[in-house]
């Protein structure tokens, strides 16, 4: 996108700029952050159009064989609960999990493009059962999965799964709520990190786009309250409470924490910690899943006299960097990504659109931001802010 603007402009620009150098580095930050187009496509049904939207938005982007050819990708699930969690019996790909069409179709064009090996990942709530038994237990053809590609493996990133030993991940500049994370050696051992997330509101953070399905590649053997004082359990179990409330410090073979508030509000908390890991973990190519969803946060009977409904927005987002795309899905949502605090969708909580720009991450300015495909105006799809939807 371009346009002209006077000298006079020009110079302003620049004395702002000069200006936020000497106030605020981070804010130097924020304005420097690369801003990437994002692909929109329309598309009404999990069959086989979601192959053909996918890569008509591919080829918008630049096309995925500059950058999947020969390479490892491993792709970010999101899958977040068990498969007996459901809003209304309906299966939960329909709405708060990434679809399986959806996901075949991803591994199909990955490996259409050159990908030598893709791997799913997802942190399985079930122990160190395999990744494929928990899809199994949904009722998912893993074979279907495990075909779409010449090389399709899982894992379970949850503990070390596969691994020997845990990657550490430090974030640039020191970060926001942690100086880094130690991860499966999945996401480590890889060429290229895709974020696969489902377009859905979240209590916490906002919005649950491709950032915060990043939220769950910390495994619970580190980053959950029963983790041990000083190393890893060795098995996955309980609830992240170190990063969501601060019930905890992660063990003392973990990176520290660097934030000195103590803050105990999940709103303060999670978004810190979901810019801080996707700038330790960057994502190479982020996309959502928004053909069918719900609304009123990220998990269904989440909270008594919470309102849910399952919604049809009817649509895919792409884009190469994560905060451009999640600014762009926001937008489709009906919500302003330059909101924070006190305003929908962040009733209760930061903007990780916001402190993840702040890293130098990405851009959340859709004035900078080039959409492809179909417009924001024609894909918008409202869901209700969370302050009207929050019961007793």
């Amino acid at each position: 996108m371009t346009s002209n603007c006077s000298r006079r402009q020009f110079l302003g620009a620049m004395s702002m700029t000069a200006g936020a150098a000497m106030a605020s580095p981070k804010l130097l930050n924020a304005l420097q952050a690369p801003a990437s187009p994002v692909a929109i496509g329309l598309c009404h049904e999990y069959d086989r159009q979601v192959v053909e939207v996918l890569s008509t938005m591919f080829d918008q982007l630049g096309g995925l064989k500059p950058l999947v050819k020969g390479k490892t990708v491993s792709i970010k699930l999101n899958m977040t609960s068990v498969p007996k969690d459901k809003l209304n019996d309906m299966p939960n790909e329909m709405t708060h999990w990434v679809h399986p069409q959806v996901i075949g179709a991803l591994v199909s064009l990955c490996g259409q493009a050159g990908a030598t090996r893709v791997r799913l990942l997802e942190s399985a709530p079930w122990g160190t059962k395999p990744l494929e038994d928990f899809m199994a237990a949904a009722n998912w053809n893993v074979k279907d999965l495990a075909s779409a590609a010449t090389k399709v493996e899982f894992e379970n990133t949850n503990f070390l799964g596969y691994g020997k030993e845990y990657a550490r991940f430090m974030v640039p500049g020191g970060g926001l709520m942690y100086a880094g994370f130690d991860l499966n050696h999945s996401y480590r051992d890889t060429d290229v990190f895709v974020s696969l997330a489902k377009l859905k509101e979240h209590r916490t953070a906002g919005v649950t786009l491709t950032m915060k399905n990043c939220f769950g590649i910390t495994p619970s053997t580190i980053y959950s309250d029963q983790a041990p004082e000083d190393e890893p359990s060795i098995v996955p179990a309980g609830f992240r409470g170190p990063i969501h409330s601060g019930s905890r410090v992660p063990p003392k073979s973990a990176p520290p924490l660097v934030d000195k508030t103590n803050s105990k509000d999940p709103g303060y908390r999670v978004p810190r910690t979901t810019a801080d890991l996707v700038a330790a973990r960057p994502i190479h190519l982020a996309v959502i899943d928004g053909i069918y969803s719900m609304t009123g946060g990220e998990l269904p009977n989440q909270a008594k006299g919470w309102v849910h409904q399952a919604v049809h927005p009817g649509l895919l987002i792409a884009g190469m960097n994560c905060v451009s795309t999640d600014a762009v899905a926001t937008a489709v949502l009906g919500f302003d990504p330059m909101a924070d605090r006190g305003t929908p969708p962040f009733e209760t909580c930061d903007s990780t659109l916001r402190l993840a720009e702040q890293l130098g991450v990405g851009s959340r300015d859709l004035s900078r931001i080039e959409v492809l495909g179909t417009p924001i105006a024609k894909a918008r799809f409202k869901y209700p802010p969370l302050s009207d939807l929050m019961g007793a």
